[in-house]
C-alpha cells in the first residue's frame, strides 16, 4: 500500500494558466492543412482556420499560443504575411523541409486564431535576422491605437482597431538556430531590441527573452546578470528525446522497456533543470519578478517513416501521455516561477495533442492529459507527497553520452503527482502510475478537504498503444469513479500501470 498524502491546508503558489500553453510553428502540417486550410476549403472552416481544432482547442481552454516559431521565427518578415494573400510574398522554409512559405497565415490570421480559441497570443519576434526597425513597427501595427504609418497599413489590411497583445519574445534560441550567439552578445541584443519594443495606449507587453538551452546555466546567469532589469520572461528549453543521442533518436511506437524508461527519465530532468535555473534567476531576482517559461517542451521522437523528415511527423502513445503528466506535475510545483509553458507543438508535429488527415481530426493521449488536468489552470497548488520506489529497478540507466553525466541521479519513480484548489474550492489530485507493469494500491490521506463529491477519471493503455484514424479513440480517458472508495477520512484506490488519474473532491 502507497500512501499519497494531499494537505489543502498547505496553500503555496497560483498555477497560472498559461504553464497550459501550446506552440504553433510553420512548421511542416502545424499551420497548414493543421490549423489553417483557408477559406476556400471544402473542409468545414471559418475564415479558413478548421472549425474542428479549434473547438477541440477550446475544450481544453488553451491559454496562450505561442507563434511563428522557433527558428522560423528568426526567419520570419512580417510583412511578408499582411495584405491581399495573392500578393504576398513567397519564402523557402530553410529549416523545416525547404518547402514554399506562401505567407497565406499571417499575423491576421493568426489573431483571428486566438480569437476563435479565446486566448493569448503569443508572438516571437525576429531578431536573428531582423532589424530593430522591424521589430518596433510590427508592434505598432498590432498595438498602436491611433494615426501612424503602420496603424494606416493595418487598416488598409482590414483591421481598424488593433489586437491586445501582452506576450511578445525578442528572439528564439539565438544559441543556436537564431543567431549562433554567445549569451554576452545576445544579452546587448536583447537589450537593444526590447527598447524599442514600446508600450501603446494600455497595451502592456510583457518583454520575453531567449533562455538557456537544456543545461546551460552560464546562459542564464548571463542574461539575469547583464538584462534582468529588462526582462519579463526568461525562456527555456528541453526536450525528452527517445534514442542513444539527439541525432538517432527512436520510434515513437517500437520500443522496448528501457526505452520506456529512458524516455521518462528524460523528462523527469525538466525538475532538475528548473530548480537550478531558479536557483541562478533567485540571486538576482529575489522578489521573482522574472518569470520563467518553459516554451518549447515535449517529447521528440524519429519521423513516422515514409514522412517528410523535415516536418517532424510522429505518433503519440501512451508513453508520451505519461511525459506529459509529470512535465505538468513538475510545472505545478514550481508555479512560483514558472509562468507558462508551451507544448511543442499543437497539431501535427512532436508531441501534438491533435492530428489531422485531410477532413479526418484525432486527439492523442496527450491531448487527454491536458484535458484531464485543465483544472489546475488558475488553482492554487497545496502540498502534496507521494510514497514512492524505483519503477525502473534498474532497467533503464542513460544510454546516451549527450545526457549521461546529467541523467546519472535521475530516478524513475513509480509515482508522481501535484495537487490544486480552485477558487470555488474543489481539489484536484493529479496522480500517475510510471511503471509498465505494476499497479499499486493507494491509501490517500486528505487533510483539511472534506472528501465528498468524489469523482475519477482515468487515461491508460498499453506501453505503444496510440490513436490512428482506424481507431481514433483507442487511448481516451475512462471514467473511474466506481474504483475509488473511502477510507476514514481519505480514500483508497488501485491505479493501473502506465495510467494518469484526475481525482475531483
Amino acid at each position: 500500500m502507497s500512501k499519497l498524502v494531499v494537505n489543502a491546508y498547505q496553500r503555496q503558489s497560483k498555477i497560472d494558466r498559461n504553464i497550459y500553453g501550446h506552440f504553433s510553428e510553420h512548421l511542416g502540417r502545424c499551420i497548414y492543412n493543421g490549423i489553417y486550410v483557408g477559406q476556400g476549403s471544402p473542409i468545414p472552416n471559418t475564415n479558413g482556420i478548421r472549425n474542428d481544432v479549434a473547438q477541440a482547442l477550446r475544450r481544453i481552454r488553451v491559454p496562450v499560443l505561442r507563434w511563428p516559431g522557433g527558428c522560423f521565427a528568426d526567419e520570419y518578415h512580417w510583412k511578408d504575411g499582411i495584405g491581399p494573400v495573392e500578393k504576398r510574398k513567397k519564402m523557402v522554409n530553410t529549416h523545416w523541409g525547404g518547402v514554399v512559405e506562401d505567407n497565406s497565415f499571417g499575423t491576421h490570421e493568426f489573431l483571428e486564431l486566438c480569437r476563435q480559441l479565446d486566448c493569448e497570443p503569443y508572438v516571437n519576434g525576429n531578431l536573428g535576422s531582423g532589424s530593430v526597425q522591424e521589430m518596433q513597427e510590427w508592434v505598432e501595427y498590432m498595438t498602436f491605437d491611433g494615426d501612424s504609418p503602420m496603424a494606416r497599413l493595418r487598416s488598409e489590411n482590414g483591421a481598424s482597431k488593433p489586437w491586445r497583445l501582452k506576450y511578445f519574445a525578442m528572439g528564439n534560441e539565438n544559441w543556436g538556430c537564431g543567431g549562433n550567439m554567445t549569451a554576452e552578445h545576445y544579452a546587448d541584443e536583447y537589450r537593444r531590441y526590447q527598447t524599442y519594443v514600446r508600450n501603446y495606449g494600455d497595451n502592456k507587453i510583457y518583454k520575453i527573452a531567449c533562455g538557456a538551452n537544456v543545461a546551460d546555466y552560464h546562459w542564464t546567469e548571463v542574461l539575469m546578470r547583464d538584462a534582468g532589469r529588462f526582462i519579463d520572461g526568461l525562456t527555456l528549453h528541453h526536450y525528452s528525446f527517445s534514442g542513444t543521442t539527439f541525432a538517432r533518436k527512436g520510434s515513437a511506437t517500437d520500443f522496448a522497456v528501457d526505452e520506456w524508461y529512458s524516455l521518462l527519465r528524460k523528462a523527469l530532468y525538466m525538475d532538475e533543470l528548473i530548480q537550478i535555473h531558479k536557483g541562478i534567476m533567485q540571486r538576482y531576482d529575489p522578489r521573482g519578478r522574472v518569470g520563467l517559461l518553459v516554451d518549447e517542451w515535449g517529447a521528440w521522437h524519429a519521423v513516422e517513416p515514409g514522412t517528410n523528415p523535415g516536418f517532424l511527423y510522429q505518433q503519440n502513445t501512451v508513453r508520451d501521455a505519461l511525459v506529459a503528466a509529470v512535465t505538468l506535475n513538475i510545472f505545478n510545483k514550481h508555479s512560483d516561477r514558472v509562468r507558462m509553458a508551451n507544448i511543442a507543438q499543437t497539431v501535427n508535429v512532436l508531441q501534438a495533442v491533435i492530428l489531422t488527415e485531410g477532413e479526418k481530426m484525432l486527439l492523442t493521449p496527450t491531448y487527454h492529459v491536458f484535458d484531464l488536468y485543465q483544472d489546475h489552470q488558475g488553482a492554487t497548488l497545496v502540498g502534496s507527497y507521494v510514497e514512492q520506489e524505483s519503477a525502473d529497478d534498474g532497467a533503464a540507466s542513460p544510454a546516451d553520452g549527450e545526457t549521461n553525466a546529467a541523467l546519472s541521479g535521475t530516478i524513475v519513480p513509480n509515482l508522481h503527482e501535484s495537487a490544486s484548489v480552485a477558487e470555488d474550492g474543489t481539489l484536484t489530485i493529479t496522480l500517475a502510475n510510471l511503471a509498465h507493469e505494476k499497479a499499486y494500491d493507494i491509501d490517500a490521506v486528505i487533510v483539511g478537504h472534506a472528501a465528498r463529491d468524489v469523482s475519477a477519471a482515468i487515461l491508460t493503455g498499453g506501453m505503444a498503444a496510440y490513436n490512428d484514424f482506424d481507431a481514433p479513440e483507442r487511448v481516451a480517458p475512462a471514467d473511474y469513479t466506481s474504483e475509488i472508495r473511502r477510507a476514514g477520512e481519505g480514500l483508497a484506490f488501485k491505479i493501473p500501470p502506465r495510467s494518469v488519474l484526475r481525482l475531483r473532491l
